[in-house]
């Protein structure tokens, strides 16, 4: 059908446009449909009241791709779930045994997406249109006269040219690309909403992650994929949002011992398919299963497979479904859900005693809890240590086990080179490795190399755009090198991602103090502060900024309170050094920073770039300090 003429259709209370990919509801409400549903709708309405044979369906839905017939009736059975059609009821497709399908409702015709006069001159188009049908440009208003008619004609025919041209260099696989191709796998979502099992989503989503990330392609990181978990998620706008080229979707559901699984994979600049499958397999296949999906979308976009994909780090699918679950919970980063996680990944270890990846989610959780949970240091880095040996012990060849036991010795050891060592392996590994590059940043920026942070840290969230940490680490990474302003800047954006994320609003809160801005760094402590319930650190950074604004009995209110807290569970002393500096009583500051060190509190890591212990670094027992964790000099740290 002509295109250019665009006819609006409509059926029931609903509207399909066809020039603009649109389904409407009579109110307007738009209905999100991926490409490959519109366009199995769209030929049903076109061709209404006809048996559409399914072979006839396939041929022009999936031109240019090999599915399988499932492909279709699952576009069938999602399209009937959105006009609200119950089973048996076929108001709207009726199933033609051994044939196809039909489209029941009586279809109007009732408008046009452009206005009469681009109808008119249409017909003087008529032999251009032939040879390439596709949507022409808004509607023409100009002059009717013959000649710009013929001018128009010319100018449309020169377009047209160029477009098809541009198309077709455009529009070839993506294997013909040079450059380093993005991919963005989504958690998959259950064939039925009322059934869902979000570990299980996540984890296939995870598992393919793995596999693909070791080949010649970026893969978008679990830590930002796993928003889009929602059910009614488009992925296209998924992919789009993630900055990847490729988005790889599908469904999950398990039935007794069996296992269903349904995915396609798509181009998101412009929703062409490129590949899709089904599986319907007995759990304990499961591994079989990653492995083919995970080669079809190699194959699809012509690209080799790393030796990572080939492994099965275990056989066990109870340690696997363990091992899933422990995933699922750690990435919640909240401290109850990491101890759920640690219990999840100890039963793997117990399953499989040789599941090196089971013992990687391990020393994970336990480095979590040690950094983030303001726990006692000496109670869980010899846990994670231990069991990142023990990952390395079975496969040396896993990047994560490096960059966490290289996390472990850098925020525990104090060791810089034996830390520096340990990353650079884990980049050696896998060189896209988001979490490496962000470890390996800290590191430098904390030991002063601020450019070279700076750069590890970019390419990180290159990779990674969306993930929290990281683009709050660069604004973290900017304050340490000086770059006061760029440093907010950084972290304002972070929190137009997610306005919730607290490491964000307590590091405004440090680069606000630096700037003299402390009426800014008190809100942004205390936002930080009513985004957990278990953290110190915005009650220390708050006070820190009350006591250099004048507000001293407003500091000494939270340092007493901090006091009292401590007597009932572990408060990091760098906390506490960092009101009584504030309040101008150095003594004190550095009694707590000398009981930091003894209690190997992680915060001390930053002594050697914190602006705020500027006013003690020609302190003595400072410079000692200094010196007991491994860092040169006494120059100041960086500010503007």
């Amino acid at each position: 059908m002509n295109e250019l003429q665009s006819p609006i259709y409509e059926f029931g209370e609903f509207r399909i446009d066809a020039s603009k990919r649109l389904l409407t509801r009579g109110d307007g409400e738009a209905i999100p449909l991926t490409p490959k549903l519109f366009e199995t709708l769209l030929y049903l309405v076109r061709h209404s009241g006809k048996v559409i044979e399914k072979d006839e369906l396939m041929r022009e839905i999936w031109a240019d791709s090999i599915v399988e017939e499932n492909n279709l009736n699952q576009n069938i059975s999602t399209l009937r779930r959105v006009f609200g059609e119950k089973p048996g009821e076929h108001r709207f497709i009726v199933t033609i045994a051994g044939h196809g399908y039909r489209f029941v409702p009586e279809v109007k015709v009732v408008g046009e997406s452009g206005g009469s006069e681009l109808k008119a001159e249409a017909e003087k188009l008529e032999p251009i249109e032939k040879k390439e049908d596709r949507p022409m440009p808004g509607p023409y208003t100009g002059n009717r006269r013959s000649i710009a008619v013929y001018a128009l004609v010319g100018l449309l025919a020169l377009g047209l040219i160029a477009s098809v041209l541009y198309y077709w260099k455009n529009s070839t696989s993506l294997v013909s690309r040079p450059r380093t191709r993005t991919i963005a796998v989504l958690p998959f979502k259950p064939l039925v909403a009322g059934s869902r099992n979000q570990a299980l989503e996540m984890g296939m989503a995870d598992a393919l992650i793995s596999k693909l990330a070791g080949g010649e392609i970026i893969v978008r990181r679990l830590s930002s994929v796993s928003r889009y978990v929602a059910l009614e998620q488009d992925s296209l706008i998924a992919g789009r949002e993630l900055g990847a080229e490729i988005v790889l979707d599908g469904t999950i559901q398990t039935a007794g011992d069996r296992i269903r699984v349904s995915a396609e994979l798509l181009r998101v600049g412009d929703g062409k398919q490129l590949w899709a499958g089904q599986f319907d397999e007995s759990f304990a296949d499961i591994f079989v299963v990653q492995d083919s999906i995970s080669e079809k979308v190699a194959a699809a976009v012509k690209i080799p497979l790393g030796d990572k994909a080939k492994k099965h780090y275990t056989e066990n699918v109870e340690a696997y479904q363990l091992y899933m679950k422990g995933r699922f919970h750690v990435l919640k980063t909240i401290k109850s859900e990491t101890e759920i996680a640690v219990s999840y990944f100890q039963q793997a270890t117990e399953a499989d005693r040789n599941y090196a990846l089971a013992y990687v989610g391990l020393a994970d959780a336990y480095r979590g809890l040690a950094v983030g949970g303001e726990m006692p240091s000496a109670e869980f880095f010899p846990r994670a240590k231990a069991a990142a040996n023990k990952a390395i012990e079975i496969d040396n060849t896993l990047a994560e086990a490096h960059a966490i036991l290289g996390h472990v010795i850098f925020w525990y050891d104090w060791d810089w080179n034996a830390a520096e060592n340990q990353y650079k392996r884990a980049l050696e590994l896998d060189p896209n490795s988001a979490d490496s590059l962000k470890f390996y940043a800290h590191l430098l920026s904390c030991t002063g190399r601020h450019s070279e942070a700076l750069a590890k840290i970019k390419r990180a969230r290159e990779i990674d755009p969306l993930n929290l940490g990281i683009n709050a680490l660069e604004g973290l990474f900017l304050l340490h090198a000086g770059q006061i302003d760029e440093a907010i800047n950084s972290l304002q954006r972070t929190l137009e991602l997610d306005p919730n994320y607290r490491l964000a609003h307590v590091f405004a809160a440090r680069a606000y103090s630096e700037k003299g801005m402390f009426a800014e760094a008190v809100i942004e402590s205390s936002k930080g502060r009513d985004l957990s319930a278990v953290s110190s650190e915005p009650i220390a950074f708050g006070a820190y900024a009350l006591a250099k604004s004048g507000k001293v009995a407003e500091a000494q209110a939270a340092l007493d309170e901090l006091l009292r807290v401590s007597q009932r569970r572990y408060v990091p002393p760098t906390n506490i050094a960092l009101i009584y500096d504030g309040l101008g009583r150095k003594d004190k500051a550095l009694d707590y920073l000398e009981k930091g060190f003894t209690e190997k509190d992680v915060r001390m890591v930053f002594l050697k770039v914190e602006p705020k212990w500027n006013n003690l670094r020609n302190e003595p027992r400072f410079i000692d300090l200094m010196k007991e964790m491994n860092y040169s000099g006494t120059t100041m740290a960086a500010t503007r």
